[in-house]
């Protein structure tokens, strides 16, 4: 019976006489199997060592006394005239001694001589010493990919069936967005996952797609400039941006859906223009239209007074972001982030960076869908806004007289009151140049006022705050004048093009 192809490619490893094989997994059980069939096909024994057991004989209960100590486990195995595969089951914390670094490159040396493979397994191997990793090949088990994980499901439903007599209950959409959402992680946590989702109360809902989303951002630990924001905004909760939010539905599928391969797989847009045009909900809605995690980088918190230490933060944090995929990553206010101004007066950091972020956007292989967002693109580098760093660019202009009476409704109707009594067309013909965030604030302001009366909020007290607002289009009317003229024909509108009123 031929190998399964995980367990064949360790087998060629050992084959090929690497001494030190790194494996970085959750999952122990699975890859000592796996070293168990691999070992029988090179004819060697298989040993195993752990802190609590010291070096044990896979097979059997002989024990090699007085190894419980890592220092102690190598020391024997140096020793040794016999051949084997000893699985070192989480010995990092012990690799910071020189000693057992040493004592692993005299073992390694001296393969041609004792063929003794060491292999480390454990959940994190990232900071070896160079002197180990010069000498080591990696191994990464295989992780379920959909296909895989739909069939756990199947499984664990079928198993839950016979057990209890009872139907699953939920729908195929929930249903799918947990398997899009378990995809990814290591095939006994599915599992689990999987059982949870099943046995809490025989259905599929939301509630444990949003639990498996959170237990993969909590597995991120020290998730530093990584913030997991709810991704309950929907396009229905933002008024305009027609264009953007037709560009952005013609992705969904080639993005949720496609092939992890795909060199096509839509990357990401920017959003610019004026301030408060609902730049930032849009960035919302696209996660929460396409189901998927959004995580905000909060730019900011990853610059570090040490040399090296802002980028290798901004790494980390990219890294994040793809463990978390699919998923939507927004950055706000790039340009005072990412801009032109700091790169001369902080010794090199801010190019540094944009050199990482760059690097990133040109070679990531997951599903992560940059959303950033700016007030002003031109004080942004060029190498950053050319086509091909973002799969568009749209200006986010004022809105226009019926997106002012949809933003209104909107705000309305969340706070409860009856959108029908409210004369739109007239409120909204009266707020020419306000922004989103303006007439959301003219309904809070409005509200407070007719509460501190005790009236009911109508159009008359509505209309009178917005004649007692100057919007920034008025305060600002020149630089704002500038700003659209600029993006007329260097950008995509966002919004079907209007004239200010």
């Amino acid at each position: 019976m031929p190998l399964p192809a995980e367990t064949d490619e360790l087998t060629h490893l050992m084959r090929a006489g690497f001494p030190v094989i790194l494996v970085e997994t959750h999952e122990e059980p699975r890859v000592l199997r796996m070293l168990e069939q691999a070992s029988n096909q090179v004819n060697q024994p298989l040993f195993t060592w752990s802190i609590a057991n010291g070096i044990v004989r896979h097979t059997g209960s002989e024990r090699v006394s007085q190894t419980h100590e890592l220092l102690d486990a190598l020391k024997h195995i140096d020793k040794t005239p016999q051949n084997g595969i000893y699985a070192l089951c989480d010995a990092h914390p012990g690799l910071k001694d020189p000693v057992c670094v040493r004592l692993i490159r005299e073992i390694a040396l001296e393969q041609h001589k004792t063929s003794r493979t060491l292999v480390f397994i454990s959940p994190l191997l990232e900071e070896l010493p160079g002197e180990i990793q010069r000498l080591a090949a990696h191994f990464r088990p295989t992780l379920p990919d959909r296909d895989q994980v739909r069939r756990i499901m199947a499984e664990e439903a079928q198993l839950y069936e016979s057990t209890t007599g009872n139907r699953i209950k939920g729908d195929k959409a929930t249903l799918e967005r947990l398997i899009l959402h378990l995809t990814g992680m290591e095939k006994e946590d599915v599992r689990r996952f999987a059982r949870q989702a099943l046995r809490d109360d025989g259905r599929i809902s939301d509630d444990d797609v949003r639990r498996v989303i959170h237990t993969r951002y909590e597995a991120l630990g020290g998730a530093g400039a990584l913030a997991l924001l709810e991704g309950r905004v929907r396009f229905d909760d933002v008024g305009g941006l027609g264009q953007m939010k037709e560009w952005v539905a013609l992705r969904q599928r080639p993005f949720v859906e496609g092939d992890p391969g795909d060199i096509d797989r839509p990357k990401g847009m920017l959003l610019f223009g004026v301030q408060g045009g609902g730049k930032s909900l849009a960035a919302r809605a696209v996660a929460g239209e396409w189901g998927v995690p959004l995580l905000r980088l909060d730019v900011g918190t990853l610059y570090n007074r040490f040399y090296g230490e802002s980028e290798r933060n901004l790494r980390q944090a990219l890294a994040g972001a793809e463990s978390m995929a699919p998923c939507v990553l927004w950055i706000d206010e790039l340009d005072k982030a990412i801009g032109t101004g700091g790169s001369q007066d902080d010794d090199g950091v801010s190019r540094r960076m944009l050199g990482t972020l760059l690097t990133w956007m040109a070679e990531r292989s997951k599903p992560v869908f940059l959303v950033a967002t700016a007030n002003d693109l031109s004080r942004l580098p060029p190498e950053l806004v050319r086509k091909g760093r973002f799969d568009e660019i749209f200006f986010v202009d004022l809105p226009a007289p019926e997106t002012r009476a949809r933003i209104l409704a909107i705000h309305l109707g969340r706070r409860g009151h009856d959108v029908a009594t409210f004369d739109l067309t007239t409120l909204a013909a009266g707020a020419a140049g306000f922004s989103g965030a303006e007439l959301e604030q003219a309904v809070v302001s409005a509200g407070f006022r007719a509460r501190a009366g005790g009236e009911a909020l109508d159009t008359a007290n509505l209309a009178a705050e917005l004649q007692r607002t100057r919007p920034l289009s008025a305060v600002m009317a020149e630089k704002l004048t500038a700003l659209r003229a600029w993006a007329r024909d260097r950008a995509v509108q966002a919004e079907a093009p209007s004239q200010l009123e």
